[in-house]
């Protein structure tokens, strides 16, 4: 958790001095989520993610040093530098891509499920979207087809309360969105996605599930981005109080785990002191990296 947030702050530092060819969304306050779920899975199990999903590359055990060369656009990125920051891949840990279409991974992990189902594999895909998201249309769909053929899928809701700048308050008709599984006839539940024990907790009990070849749940984790929707946005901006912000940053994941002990101060301090000498080691990596030749831009593509 401490490398993801570390990693966020080291690309929106980045952006900010122009050295990043595009732009970054950030998890930075919502890390328990990412790292909770993944720690769960095993290294063939498959993750589908958005445009905010750095957390769950870091969670999933993605190299950092490779995740900053894609964020710098070198050719020893994760996709040697044509991706970005929206479309991270890495298939050796079962990561199959970051999406920036709003819903469009349900369907894809409906699919996933398909081939770990007619494979008979004991295999979980994971798939993150928003609440923004938790309302289109394909993301219903693929929830029933998920439910009626029973397949491995975990739908991993991140409820951070906003959709861009829209308030969830303001378009969903309902407190809780996990009670929506109840029209698939999946099993729905809504988890502090601040406290990362509890993350962990329900994701175990949704991949146990899935395991048993009992079918999809709807897990949705309320939590909360401390930024702006993306690097061109305010981190307030107009839609959200200060006081709202600072009472979600007093709910910290991190300060969390420290208020219950579950690691000391000096605990905490190691964790942090290794995981900024990762992430400077990482940018180093990238910035003496090569960027891609001309030509490059036409190998890799499907036509």
């Amino acid at each position: 958790m401490v490398t993801a947030r570390l990693f966020d702050q080291a690309a929106e530092d980045l952006f900010g001095k122009g050295r990043l060819p595009s732009s970054i969304h950030t998890c930075i306050g919502e890390e328990a989520v990412p790292v909770g779920v993944c720690g769960v899975l095993k290294d063939d199990d498959y993750v589908l993610t958005t445009h905010r999903g750095h957390g769950w590359f870091v969670g999933k055990g993605a190299p950092v040093d490779r995740m900053m060369a894609e964020l710098l656009g070198r050719s020893t990125g994760l996709c040697k530098g044509k991706s970005g920051s929206m479309h991270f891949v890495w298939p050796e840990k079962g990561l199959l891509g970051s999406n920036g279409i709003v819903g469009a991974g349900p369907p894809i992990a409906v699919g996933i499920g398909m081939a770990i189902k007619y494979r008979k594999k004991d295999q979980v895909v994971v798939v993150q979207f928003g609440d923004g998201a938790s309302s289109e249309g394909s993301v219903h769909e693929a929830m029933n087809m998920a439910a009626v053929w029973k397949l491995p899928v975990i739908f991993a809701l991140e409820n951070n309360g906003y959709a861009i700048s829209v308030s969830s308050r303001c378009v969903i008709s309902v407190e809780h969105l996990a009670v929506r599984a109840a029209g698939y006839g999946m099993p729905g539940e809504t988890v502090d996605g601040m406290d990362v024990v509890a993350v962990v907790a329900a994701t175990e009990k949704a991949v146990k599930r899935a395991r048993r070849g009992d079918g999809p749940t709807l897990l949705e984790f309320d939590t909360y981005r401390y930024h702006g929707h993306s690097r061109g946005d305010p981190m307030h901006g107009p839609y959200r109080t200060k006081e709202e912000v600072e009472s979600w940053m007093a709910k910290d994941a991190l300060k969390l785990i420290l208020e219950r002990g579950l690691v000391t101060a000096e605990e905490a301090a190691d964790i942090e002191q290794g995981a900024r000498a990762a992430i400077a080691l990482a940018i180093e990596y990238a910035e003496s990296s090569p960027e891609p030749a001309p030509e490059e831009a036409l190998e890799d593509i499907w036509a």
